[in-house]
């Protein structure tokens, strides 16, 4: 007789842990499903498309923190200083005559600034850290962007004090402009000019003509600066601009940041009130 052998069921998880690849091949029917189905978009009616949006007046970043929060938005010291010394770096170079000196302390704080970094420079020296090495040459890089600031302002008042040294020590008015060491130097250099032209040819002369600062029929021996010299500012405010033309003089509406050329002369008392900024 033949027997018939049941064989138990082999019994699957009802909910078998998708794979990786099963997730995947979900996903993208899904998508396609979603895409057969999606409707266009349709623009609400009044509605402009992105080519005919009115343009807004350009905003800066510093602008917007410097609304929402004044007081977290602070510039350092040493930024403020360095943007300081780099204005009076230009305008000392672009202006025709000696500025006057700011007895703000700005050149000390500088020299500090440039001494505090000599001394981390040679205390980083000898670390060969690569990281450290990098950060040494950054530090080098931003000393060397001091030194270049200070030595070109320290060389275009010098070289105004050498070429009209009597002009800025016959009034006490322009004395004051210089500094202290300025003042010794300009005093020290004319006592030397003086003495070599003495010794050259003035002491053959009669003494009446060997005043280097006479003014005998109304003709002055010092040499002064060209006040009419042609200068670039670049207007803080706006404001009303005098300048003198050759053929007429002008007025003119100008407006904060505008660049005008004029003469120094014109120019000089914007400067001062801080209406304007040589550039």
């Amino acid at each position: 007789m033949h027997q018939t052998k049941i064989l138990a069921p082999i019994l699957l998880p009802q909910n078998p842990t998708p794979t990786i690849r099963d997730n995947i091949l979900r996903f993208n029917d899904f998508s396609r499903a979603f895409r057969r189905k999606a409707l266009p978009i349709r623009p609400v009616a009044g509605s402009r498309r992105p080519s005919e949006r009115p343009t807004a007046p350009s905003m800066d970043i510093d602008d917007i923190l410097r609304e929402v929060d004044p007081q977290a938005y602070h510039i350092p010291r040493q930024t403020r200083d360095l943007q300081a010394l780099t204005r009076r770096w230009v305008a000392e170079r672009s202006a025709p005559e000696l500025l006057a000196w700011q007895s703000d302390g700005l050149f000390e704080r500088v020299n500090e600034q440039i001494k505090a970094q000599i001394e981390k420079i040679e205390e980083m020296t000898g670390d060969m850290d690569p990281k450290t090495n990098f950060a040494l040459i950054v530090i080098q890089t931003e000393l060397e962007r001091y030194k270049f600031l200070v030595r070109s302002y320290l060389r275009a008042r010098i070289a105004k004090i050498d070429k009209h040294t009597l002009h800025y020590l016959s009034d006490e008015a322009l004395r004051n402009r210089l500094s202290s060491t300025e003042l010794a130097y300009a005093t020290r250099h004319q006592a030397l000019l003086h003495n070599h032209y003495l010794s050259s040819f003035l002491a053959s002369f009669p003494e009446k003509l060997q005043n280097l600062n006479d003014t005998a029929g109304n003709i002055s021996m010092v040499d002064a600066p060209d006040l009419d010299t042609a200068v670039f500012i670049r207007m803080l405010r706006d404001k009303d601009v005098f300048g003198r033309g050759t053929d007429e003089d002008i007025t003119l509406a100008a407006s904060n940041a505008d660049i005008l050329i004029l003469r120094w002369s014109s120019a000089r008392q914007l400067v001062l009130d801080m209406d304007a900024e040589l550039v």
